[in-house]
């Protein structure tokens, strides 16, 4: 008799969407027989990943992220793709609550039946992307998208934590110019694979190929993120749809060149490895939490590391050796 675990990877790989939304909300339950239930899921399903083209998205509040987004994903559904869409939202700090505002904005794209968008709050994980965007992007291939884009929050250390998830890393940027593209740190612009210029049209279309001259120049001072890598800067604009096409081409076009060269294999072999010492390392923190000896040297030393009696690296040290039961 097949359990409820497989029934519902059977469900997602025979492409019900209902079923990839359970999965989805199970991968991200934090409770452990829900943990538990997952990773069976996951094992179920891994067979039918892998084959996806996977995008990561990023770039300032303000640069028209959502907009191009839907414009690429119905110019991809146009050329045959079918296209995920995993929106991070930010989560309050103080409340805990999300915006999760992508499927609003993005309401085009999210009604054809070629497309699926899950926004998902960061709940506060560091870089903007929610801690189980890599399993939902595995189960969305597994329902048969073969592009799926990662789009995060555009803030902190959201742009490596997307590019350590991803195939290409696309970075949006706005027509600006002078101090204003000072905005877009050496660190950013050195994990991009593309980077596009939003809001080519109108009155800012001159500032917006001023922008992209600027950061072609910088982009050529950079080292390469790969050995003969060029990086393209492509102006666009996803409100009347100039350019949207000949980034897709790019997208495309590069993405089969890294299949070409290994590269692509090279980049994912890494990230599973990377995947599994994240994994390992939340997983600790997780148990730390909820052991009751750590937790009581937790609430003895608090308020001694407050007052500055003890210092924090000793008191980490007697809670960790609580722990481990030393």
């Amino acid at each position: 008799m097949a359990t409820p675990g497989a029934s519902l990877a059977a469900s997602i790989q025979a492409g019900d969407r209902r079923a990839l939304a359970r999965g989805v909300t199970l991968v991200e339950s934090t409770l452990a027989e829900h943990r538990a239930e997952a990773r069976a899921l996951l094992e179920d399903v891994l067979p039918r990943t892998g084959a996806a083209m996977r995008l990561g998205v990023s770039g300032a509040p303000g640069t028209g992220k959502s907009t191009l987004i839907e414009a690429l994903g119905l110019q991809a559904i146009a050329d045959g793709r079918r296209v995920a869409v995993l929106a991070v939202d930010p989560s309050s700090s103080v409340s805990g609550g999300s915006i999760l505002g992508d499927k609003t904005r993005m309401s085009g794209l999210g009604r054809h039946p070629e497309a699926f968008i899950r926004p998902s709050p960061s709940s506060g994980t560091l870089g903007g992307v929610a801690r189980r965007t890599r399993e939902a992007m595995l189960l969305c291939e597994a329902a048969g998208f073969d592009l799926v884009i990662v789009e995060t929050v555009g803030v902190g250390q959201s742009e490596v934590a997307v590019a350590d998830l991803v195939d290409l890393f696309l970075l949006v940027a706005s027509p600006a110019g002078g101090d204003e593209l000072q905005g877009v740190k050496r660190g950013i612009m050195e994990l991009a694979d593309l980077i596009a210029v939003n809001k080519a049209d109108g009155e800012l279309a001159g500032p917006a190929r001023h922008a992209a001259a600027e950061l072609r120049r910088a982009v050529h001072l950079l080292r390469p993120k790969r050995p003969g890598w060029t990086v393209e800067v492509a102006t666009l604009s996803a409100l009347t749809g100039d350019g949207v096409a000949d980034l897709w081409r790019h997208l495309t076009e590069a993405h089969d060149e890294l299949g070409r060269t290994g590269d692509l294999d090279r980049i994912r072999a890494r990230q599973g490895v990377s995947w599994m010492w994240s994994e390992v390392t939340e997983t600790l923190v997780d148990l730390l939490r909820t052991h009751p000896g750590a937790q009581r040297r937790l609430a003895e030393l608090e308020p001694a590391v407050a007052a500055g009696t003890t210092t924090p690296t000793n008191a980490a040290h007697e809670v960790l050796q609580e722990f481990l039961g030393r």
